[in-house]
């Protein structure tokens, strides 16, 4: 592994928050389980924004209680990050010795949401970060690992959660392997899944007169969210080539979303819910915040941007959750402020995304090992587990950069 620069306390602290991290027992997660929290987000009692000092690191005998996490806000964002980057490699390795050596390379679930491939795509970016050649290696052998199983396994053309997401990866890492023939082969698989369909047209098949021009079902319901709703749907029609009337169809299913919102500023789940709860990407207002933050730049529209950051006020508000990962966690709510920050360039979004991590850094272990917080079904993934806050560590670098997995391009 390439060696991190910085002092050898800052190295010790986050040896000693992985080891507390890690240490969480069986019976306490059955507790989590069980549904021990009684709310879905911890309170956010952090200042909305701090100048930040080159004296940071005193703050902490300055504050008393809580000192460690006050510490971490008042520090420069460069010497924050390298907080960051240092646990982010050091769970990318814990992450790969759970889900890959520790399974002596065999993949029970393939796919990225939860599963190997997740792992993979962690190690694409701890490439990216690092330049350790060891991770890309590590990384192409997974993938070829995960195509082998998605050929056994129920065909799905997702990109999460099918055999989509596997060739797509593969393409990626063997370009930057160098390997341009087996580039070839995995966008030939790619090419191969029925994915390309009428989906402009479907959409104006379900939607109501006088509602939304678009609207989508799944399983019966009619979601909003961006893992398999509205706002998945609109961010992805946005990277493709669309004619007037269809951006129109774009821009009027935005606005409807818009308009219907709840008096919070948060999101349905779904069309005609009333239960205001959910602040996850994966329904409620983080993930839509992502989608209007591209509406404004692919449409350059006002509305839209001033939309996305109603939405993310909601997300400071509420969406410290009692979760870790970036599907429905703190992790995945964090990206909102890089997305937010892209789009203005307004430091007050650096520093809330930087309070996000730093929330997770000086207190997960802590919050899940006391049944406060919960670590996730499947706790070293990639979407519900620790292989996104990894991913969200290594992303803090370079927030310029910094994209929400496998949805933000």
């Amino acid at each position: 592994m390439r060696a991190i620069k910085g002092s050898s306390r800052t190295k010790t602290s986050c040896c000693s928050l992985l080891g507390r991290f890690f240490s969480f027992s069986t019976k306490q997660a059955a507790k989590q389980a069980s549904g021990a929290m009684a709310d879905r987000h911890f309170v956010n009692d952090m200042p909305d924004f701090v100048e930040e000092r080159e004296d940071g690191e005193q703050e902490e005998a300055k504050t008393g209680e809580g000192g460690s996490l006050k510490r971490l806000l008042f520090l420069p964002y460069d010497k924050a990050s390298l907080k960051f980057l240092q646990a982010g490699v050091e769970i990318k390795d814990k992450v790969v010795k759970e889900t890959w050596l520790r399974a002596g390379g065999r993949v029970k679930n393939f796919t990225l949401y939860t599963g190997s491939l997740g792992t993979a795509y962690l190690l694409l970016k701890a490439y990216r970060v690092t330049k350790d050649v060891n991770d890309l290696s590590q990384c192409a052998e997974i993938i070829e690992a995960c195509t082998s199983a998605s050929r056994r396994m129920r065909e799905d053309v997702t990109f999460i959660c099918g055999q989509a997401g596997v060739y797509a990866l593969g393409a990626a890492a063997a370009k930057l392997k160098g390997d341009q023939a087996l580039v070839d082969d995995y966008l030939t698989l790619f090419k191969e899944d029925p994915i390309v369909k009428d989906v402009i047209k479907e959409g104006r098949r379900l939607s109501q007169q006088g509602g939304s021009p678009l609207m989508y079902a799944w399983h019966g319901k009619k979601y909003w969210g961006a893992a398999h709703g509205l706002a998945g749907i609109m961010h992805v029609l946005m990277d493709m080539q669309l004619n007037p009337e269809e951006q129109e169809s774009v821009k009027g299913t935005l606005r409807y979303m818009i308009q219907n919102r709840f008096p919070s500023g948060n999101y349905p789940s779904s069309e005609g819910s009333s239960t205001d709860r959910l602040v996850h990407w994966c329904h409620g207002a983080p993930g839509v915040a992502l989608t209007l933050c591209k509406a404004a730049k692919v449409f350059r529209d006002e509305q839209f941007a001033e939309a996305a950051v109603d939405a993310g006020e909601v997300v400071w508000r509420r969406g410290l959750l009692r979760r870790l990962g970036i599907c429905h966690g703190v992790s995945g709510n964090a990206y909102v402020f890089l997305s937010l920050y892209r789009l203005t360039g307004k430091q007050e979004y650096l520093y809330k995304a930087k309070a996000f991590a730093a929330f997770l850094l000086d207190g997960a272990s802590r919050l899940i090992s006391s049944g406060e917080m919960h670590g996730g079904d499947n706790p070293y993934s990639l979407f519900e587990g620790m292989g996104g806050m990894a991913h969200l560590f290594l992303d803090m670098g370079r927030p310029s950069d910094a994209r929400f997995p496998a949805y933000e391009l």
